[in-house]
C-alpha cells in the first residue's frame, strides 16, 4: 500500500504513532542541547492510551514550540528551514486525540518530514536518498502500527523513528561541520 492510502486507514493511535514518529525523526533540528528521548512521554501516552495532553504541553514547553523561526544547529538556509518545520510539526499537534484531528496531523508531518530531509540531502541524485529511506520508515511505521499488535507494533514503531533520528542527526552533524570549516 501506498503512504497515502495507509493514512487514509489508519486508526487513532496509528496516526498519533506516525505523525509522533515523524516528528521524532526530527528532534536533532531542535538543538544541540535536546534530549533525544524528550518524546518519550508522548509515546508512553500512546502505549496506555492517557497522558496525550498533559505529555504533548510539557514536550511544547522544553522544546519552545512557540518561536516557530528559532535556528536550529544547522543554520545553512535548507537547515533553518528544516528546523522551522520541524517546530511547526510540534506546533501542530492535537492536544485531543481524535481521529479527524490526527489524521490532519499525520498527514501534515509526513509531508514536512520528507521535505526536512529533502532540503538536508545534499546529493545530487535524482532521488534523493535521505527522502526515499524517510519515505520507507514512515510505510514502516503504518504497517507496524496496522497489524493489530499495538504495543508490540508501538515498540518497533519507535524502534524506527530512532534510528532514522539517528542518521537525521549525522546529517545535521555533518552539515554543521562543513559550514563551521
Amino acid at each position: 500500500m501506498s503512504l497515502v492510502e495507509l493514512i487514509a486507514q489508519a486508526d487513532e493511535t496509528g496516526l498519533a504513532a506516525s505523525g509522533l514518529a515523524c516528528l521524532d525523526r526530527c528532534v536533532p533540528l531542535f538543538g544541540d542541547g535536546v534530549d533525544e528521548q524528550v518524546l518519550r512521554s508522548l509515546w508512553a501516552s500512546l502505549a496506555d492510551g492517557t497522558g496525550w495532553e498533559g505529555a504533548l504541553a510539557e514536550v511544547r514547553r522544553v522544546l519552545g514550540a512557540g518561536h516557530d523561526g528559532a535556528p536550529g544547529p544547522d543554520r545553512t538556509e535548507g537547515g533553518a528551514e528544516a528546523a522551522v518545520l520541524a517546530r511547526r510539526m510540534l506546533a501542530a499537534a492535537p492536544a485531543e486525540r481524535t481521529a479527524a484531528a490526527l489524521r490532519t496531523w499525520a498527514d501534515a508531518c509526513s509531508a514536512a518530514a520528507l521535505q526536512v530531509h529533502r532540503l538536508l540531502d545534499t546529493t545530487d541524485e535524482e532521488v534523493a536518498p535521505l527522502v526515499t529511506a524517510e519515505l520507507r520508515r514512515q510505510i514502516r511505521v503504518l504497517e507496524l502500527l496496522g497489524g493489530g499488535s499495538p504495543g508490540g507494533g508501538l515498540r518497533e514503531a519507535l524502534g524506527v523513528s530512532t534510528e532514522g533520528r539517528r542518521v537525521l542527526r549525522a546529517v545535521v552533524s555533518r552539515r554543521a561541520r562543513t559550514t563551521d570549516g
